[in-house]
């Protein structure tokens, strides 16, 4: 399972774009609508007031009722195919209705309506929706008055009608919206993602060795971290120097009381001067590899085939007289994250064995199946090793020369090498019917 912290900045970004184009957009593109919506019946209401009014004051007081203009001002209350509509109730009886009107057949519900209270509402009159304006006032004077209805109606398919156009434009300006918004956010995407692509080229030209520090002029929020890695590649180069120095002091100051010892009569015994080898093989292996272990492996980057190519020349040669058939498969891009005198310590230790161990056939191959994955295999067709030795194979201590047809010579070094980079080492069965050993190193992973 991937943690969110691991998530690549691609799609980060494409979720953002991904929630700003299906439900930021089309959220403002409701918000919007309704807004306009209501904008217009608000205009409605307002309109028909207007109207209202400017009837109000053109009616006139007869003694037999209400008297209206032939023409009144509003003219789309005087056209037929208008939306908009007039109508006047006195008793509960129409008495008079605009031309726009002369077609509407509607009955009014005037239960709650009090004088001098006007209502506005959306009301359905024979299956269709209008909005309704409507004011009950009480027209004359101090001998007489009368009582009033005025209804004002228009239909709510206008304001659809409004609507629908709106939304047609508003749909296609959010397009628009929406291309120019993916446009800028893939250009930002680019844009900041350039100085992170700019330090990733730069630690990689460390890695194989191209330079020395991080040099580049990058954002703000980078320097922190530009300052922090060349000051810690200046300390860990200081410090490897300071390593170096004192190992080598005590690299002499070793080798001589040694050298004395081996030419004293107490090394004429054949036991002492075995063991005399071996504490001076095994200080030269522990000195080597403090010296030039995976410390800094970061900052390195050693191609294997050109290595590889060097140790079966020089087996070839070892191992003239047993004719051994090398077959090796190794890609010019394959890459070892680490020092070239270990990778050199680790194929020359594991193919020599498998040269002295086998009748006449090595396999090696080298592989790189991702970014950051290296494995090995060496397989030969000797006797192999019994499955019950090999975990004490490569238990640190056991006597590894111990073994015979050969494996175990060397493979302390081996192990130790392939432990200081985190690897992973396998003995299994070749198809050859020898012994097959695997060597994993998982950068990615251990990173």
């Amino acid at each position: 399972m991937v943690n969110s912290s691991q998530i690549s900045l691609k799609i980060r970004q494409g979720f953002i774009l991904v929630f700003v184009l299906i439900i930021a957009l089309p959220a403002l593109f409701f918000s919007v609508g309704r807004a306009y919506y209501s904008s217009l019946v608000d205009a409605t209401e307002k309109t028909l007031e207007a109207h209202l009014y400017s009837l109000i004051s053109e009616v006139e007081f007869v003694s037999n009722g209400l008297e209206m203009p032939r023409s009144i001002l509003a003219p789309e209350l005087n056209r037929l195919n208008s939306d908009t509509y007039a109508l006047v109730y006195q008793d509960n009886s129409l008495v008079w209705y605009s031309e726009s009107a002369v077609n509407l057949s509607i009955s009014p519900d005037f239960s709650e309506n009090q004088a001098g209270a006007s209502e506005f509402k959306r009301v359905e009159y024979n299956g269709v929706l209008f909005w309704q304006l409507s004011l009950t006032v009480i027209l004359g004077n101090a001998e007489q008055s009368q009582q009033a209805r005025f209804v004002l109606l228009k239909k709510n398919d206008a304001l659809m009608e409004l609507m629908s156009g709106f939304r047609n434009t508003l749909v296609n300006w959010m397009l628009v919206m929406g291309v120019v918004i993916a446009g800028l956010m893939a250009f930002g995407f680019v844009w900041n993602a350039r100085p992170l692509q700019r330090l990733d080229r730069e630690i990689k030209e460390i890695e194989a060795g191209e330079r020395d520090k991080i040099t580049g002029l990058y954002p703000v929020e980078l320097l922190t971290i530009k300052s922090d890695l060349n000051l810690l590649l200046e300390s860990q180069k200081r410090q490897k120097e300071r390593y170096r120095a004192s190992l080598s002091d005590l690299a002499h100051a070793l080798k001589t009381p040694l050298a004395v010892i081996k030419s004293s009569p107490l090394a004429k015994d054949a036991d002492a001067q075995e063991q005399l080898d071996r504490i001076n093989a095994m200080i030269e292996h522990q000195l080597k590899r403090a010296a030039t272990g995976a410390s800094d492996t970061w900052k390195k980057q050693t191609s294997v085939k050109p290595v590889l190519d060097s140790i079966l020349n020089a087996m070839t040669k070892v191992y003239h007289d047993k004719h051994i058939q090398f077959s090796s498969e190794c890609g010019e891009e394959v890459a070892f994250l680490g020092d070239k005198t270990d990778l050199m310590e680790i194929l020359g230790n594991i193919i020599d064995n498998a040269c002295k161990a086998c009748g006449s056939l090595v396999d090696i191959k080298v592989s790189a199946p991702k970014k950051r994955l290296l494995i090995i295999e060496v397989e030969d067709d000797g006797p192999g090793i019994p499955e019950h030795s090999r975990s004490e194979l490569l238990t640190r201590g056991a006597r590894l020369d111990t073994y015979e047809a050969g494996h175990g010579v060397g493979m302390a070094i081996v192990s130790d090498l392939v432990k200081s980079y985190h690897g992973l080492m396998q003995i299994g069965t070749s198809k050859h019917g020898g012994a097959k050993f695997t060597i994993e190193f998982n950068h990615e992973k251990n990173n």
